[in-house]
């Protein structure tokens, strides 16, 4: 039966969105049937932008370092950036602009400017390698490139090429410098920025499948502003239940943005969520969990989201006693699933804090499930009930058909927040949905008799290293280059800290007198350092096959993982 909490949150909701309530829920026609959707929500992320700019106005947005920027000065800056795409490099609506860069606030800058100037915000991964960068944006069809030192050092290493131009920012300068490259090449306040609709093209992320290659998701205008108002409706309920209890602080809500900004999870539901909440956003460009807390600190952090290892690094830092982290409420979690164990310890021993975790992807817009405080320690290994207003969240079989309660299916999400398809992949995008317009997340679990999800296994051949997808595929690929490799099979590890690391056996050539280190060398060329495997086994034979004689995958992991962990024991 529903919980006291779900109770209360479900009251929260009817008000938000009942009549006269700020959200208002109607429906739109989509698959043949209707899907919820929020009626007076922006149909575009332009004037999403700058609704909430000019309402939040001399408010602190972004803080990086010394750097603190208000909302109106973000906007003026990507406005500034707008014009010079347009003016100076030709940007029309619906090209894509990459950018690559760490979290930095001209990054911040830069997408919000991509997106006034019309273009589509092309989010490359930022831990690539040159030949990695260079794949997704040829696969995008990807002209115009921003991205930072680093990031465009990578794409003028021999042997790299691509079809796009690069301006480089330096961004350890203050805004105005970091983006004058852009700026610099044209364009004013007069220049005409382009009226957008929910139908325009708005984002491409790319997403780690069984497929190898990572695949660009791309969205409309409409998708990620749906998505976000999700958001906001589950945000409003929590602080309407914490007006309630006469909890809710005066002050200024903030939290860290520590994940990359390049992931769905900190652009949607952090970085543009913050837009409508007036919410501080405190910028980390690498992850350390000292100086986490130091920043949660000074800077009065309510919010903290980060791959559930953050939060627990933190919780067992044993310098923890030192920084006064009383203003930090909520230590969410995405990407992975935590320990039961770890929902415990967070709960009792970060003082007023209780542990939250979300459940979305890539192709949902960050939209999915969420569970909450006393909800969470009761279920600990569920990722929630369904968020509303807008997720239709089904169990389906092989063939679409929904499956009873409590019985483990494919978890398959609709709605109007999902993604459009795979940019230039026709296959893959029928392939990731049914035809009444369920999209298949490749994972598998089961709804309890409250609709809470819990997620058993999956079929996609990913591993999941601190929130971060990574295919089996691709590495094996990899693994094939190497002119002396036979055969290969890579598999997900188990760490206490980032949930899977990526092993490895391989069976080289006869005579090959490479070694594992040797081959974690010539992958790390290849691949950005998260795909590297941890632990490479080099075989002596040929590897065991199935009847059909593909590489018998699962018997493999199961014994190396065994092996693996008798290592650890000893």
């Amino acid at each position: 039966m529903p919980s006291a909490l779900d109770l209360r949150l479900d009251a929260a909701y009817n008000l938000i969105t009942g009549p006269g309530g700020p959200i208002q829920v109607g429906s739109i026609e989509r698959f043949g049937r209707e899907l919820p959707f929020i009626v007076n929500a922006p149909t575009n992320l332009a004037d999403y932008v700058a609704y909430f700019s000019a309402q939040h106005g001399d408010a602190t947005f972004l803080v990086e370092g010394d750097e603190r920027l208000s909302f109106s000065q973000v906007y003026a800056a990507a406005r500034k950036v707008a014009a010079g795409l347009i003016e100076g490099y030709g940007v029309q609506r619906g090209d894509r602009v990459g950018i690559a860069m760490r979290n930095a606030n001209a990054w911040c800058v830069t997408y919000i400017g991509v997106l006034l100037a019309g273009g589509c915000a092309t989010l490359l991964n930022g831990w690539w390698q040159g030949g990695e960068l260079a794949a997704g944006i040829d696969d995008s069809e990807t002209k115009l490139v921003i991205a930072d030192v680093q990031r465009a050092a990578r794409l003028e290493e021999p042997g790299i090429s691509h079809g796009a131009k690069v301006v480089t920012l330096d961004i350890a300068q203050p805004i105005d410098k970091a983006i004058a490259p852009i700026t610099d090449a044209g364009g004013s306040a007069d220049t005409v920025l382009p009226v957008l609709t929910g139908d325009d093209l708005a984002t491409i992320l790319f997403t780690s499948g069984s497929t190898g290659q990572s695949k660009g998701a791309y969205s409309r205008h409409r998708a990620v502003v749906q998505g976000i108002f999700n958001y906001v409706t589950q945000t409003a309920s929590i602080v309407h239940l914490l007006t309630e209890e006469g909890l809710m602080s005066d002050i200024q809500p903030a939290t860290l943005i520590c994940t990359p900004l390049f992931h769905v999870t900190a652009e949607i539901p952090v970085f543009l969520q913050s837009f409508a909440l007036g919410r501080k956003l405190v910028l980390m460009p690498k992850w350390n969990a000292e100086e986490a807390m130091r920043l949660i600190q000074d800077e009065q952090c309510n919010y903290f989201v980060g791959v559930p290892l953050m939060s627990y690094e933190i919780l067992t830092h044993p310098n923890r006693k030192n920084y006064d982290l009383s203003t930090c409420k909520s230590y969410a979690g995405g990407g992975a699933p935590r320990p039961p164990e770890h929902v415990k310890r967070l709960s009792e021993e970060m003082g007023d804090a209780k542990p939250l975790l979300g459940y979305g992807l890539t192709e949902t817009n960050a939209v999915g499930c969420g569970i909450i405080n006393e909800n969470y320690l009761a279920k600990p290994l569920s990722t929630g009930p369904a968020s509303k207003p807008l997720v239709d969240l089904a169990i389906l079989d092989d063939n679409g058909n929904a499956l009873a309660q409590g019985q483990v299916g494919e978890v398959c999400i609709r709605s109007i927040a999902n993604f459009e398809g795979y940019w230039n992949n026709e296959a893959a995008t029928k392939a990731a949905f049914f035809d009444n317009g369920y999209f298949r997340t490749g994972d598998l679990g089961y709804l309890d008799e409250d609709g809470y999800l819990f997620i058993v296994d999956r079929k996609k051949d990913i591993i999941i290293r601190g929130g971060e997808n990574i295919s089996c595929q691709e590495v094996e690929a990899a693994i094939y280059e190497h002119p002396e490799a036979n055969e290969c099979a890579v598999f997900g590890l188990p760490d206490e800290r980032l949930g899977e690391v990526v092993g490895a056996v391989v069976w080289m050539k006869p005579g090959s007198t490479v070694t594992a280190e040797d081959m974690c060398s010539f992958l790390s060329a290849r691949l950005a350092p998260y795909k590297v495997p941890y632990k490479i086994w080099m075989s002596n034979a040929a590897l065991p096959k199935l009847g059909s004689e593909k590489i018998d995958k699962v018997t493999l992991r199961s014994q190396y993982r065994e092996e693996y962990a008798a290592e650890a024991v000893a």
